[in-house]
């Protein structure tokens, strides 16, 4: 398993997909600098005079609503039902799902879309799913990966999506596959914006990579190993964030391979 995610890394390198994101004003610099680290092509677009074209010639689209507004919702759905249509593989990141009937409105409206992936931590997988009543504390979780399982699950079937919980754990779900990945460090989480990142990289891997679950699990496993050793050079987020962008491009296939935990179910 572990070759195979590495070949899907060099693959994002050789193609350099063109990822056209509708994203958070929070992050649009991370995620475009950990795109271009990681070898695809970012294009941040949100006009909607240009958007099905746009959505025409990228290799995948991503749908993040961290900053959502008026405009961006209809923005973004145009994009979900374009993308839809022409059968362009695309990611939701549910950002906030169970904070606002605002969010939970325009997600429910997304869904119906059919993403490719949904990327989301334990708390926005659960209200995304509406199968329990936990807590959402700003874009931080409230419940840990493990404890979305039944929902993430619940949305990979009723979608026929993959379904990535954020976490200690990352987990993969789809209606085939369970994958864990184990990789990470406890200092990403002071970072912002690198669940975002996560979903980007996913982005980019799903416009090239036939198994969308290998893709996501690829992206996952890529972010959380060049986290990981990115805080062992680094004295604090602020040098993590910068190390961890240098990790993505300059990343070994050796540490790859000798840093990668995960587990099929």
């Amino acid at each position: 398993m572990e070759k195979i995610l590495w070949q899907q890394v060099q693959l994002v390198k050789q193609k350099s997909p063109l990822v056209h994101n509708m994203t958070n004003y929070v992050v649009m610099n991370n995620t475009a600098n950990a795109l271009l680290a990681a070898g695809a092509s970012p294009v941040m677009a949100h006009a909607k005079s240009e958007i099905r074209e746009m959505i025409n010639i990228a290799h995948s689209l991503v749908i993040n609503i961290g900053t959502l507004d008026e405009y961006w919702a209809e923005s973004m759905l145009m994009a979900a039902e374009t993308a839809n249509a022409i059968h362009k593989p695309w990611v939701l990141d549910p950002v906030g799902a169970g904070a606002t009937s605002f969010r939970d409105q325009i997600l429910h409206q997304l869904l119906q879309y059919h993403p490719t992936v949904i990327r989301g931590n334990a708390s926005e997988i659960i209200a995304l799913a509406k199968i329990n009543t936990t807590a959402t504390k700003g874009v931080d979780s409230t419940a840990q990966s493990d404890e979305a399982i039944d929902a993430g699950q619940i949305l990979a079937d009723q979608y026929n999506t993959i379904v990535c919980i954020s976490g200690e754990t990352d987990i993969i779900l789809s209606t085939q596959h369970q994958f864990f990945i184990k990789n990470g460090h406890p200092l990403m989480t002071k970072v912002t914006g690198l669940g975002c990142s996560a979903t980007a990289l996913i982005g980019a891997f799903i416009g090239i990579v036939e198994d969308k679950a290998i893709a996501a699990a690829s992206a996952m496993g890529l972010l959380g190993i060049a986290g990981e050793l990115a805080a062992k050079e680094s004295q604090g987020p602020g040098s993590l964030q910068m190390f961890l962008i240098d990790k993505l491009y300059n990343i070994t296939e050796q540490e790859f391979m000798t840093h990668l935990k995960i587990e099929q179910k």
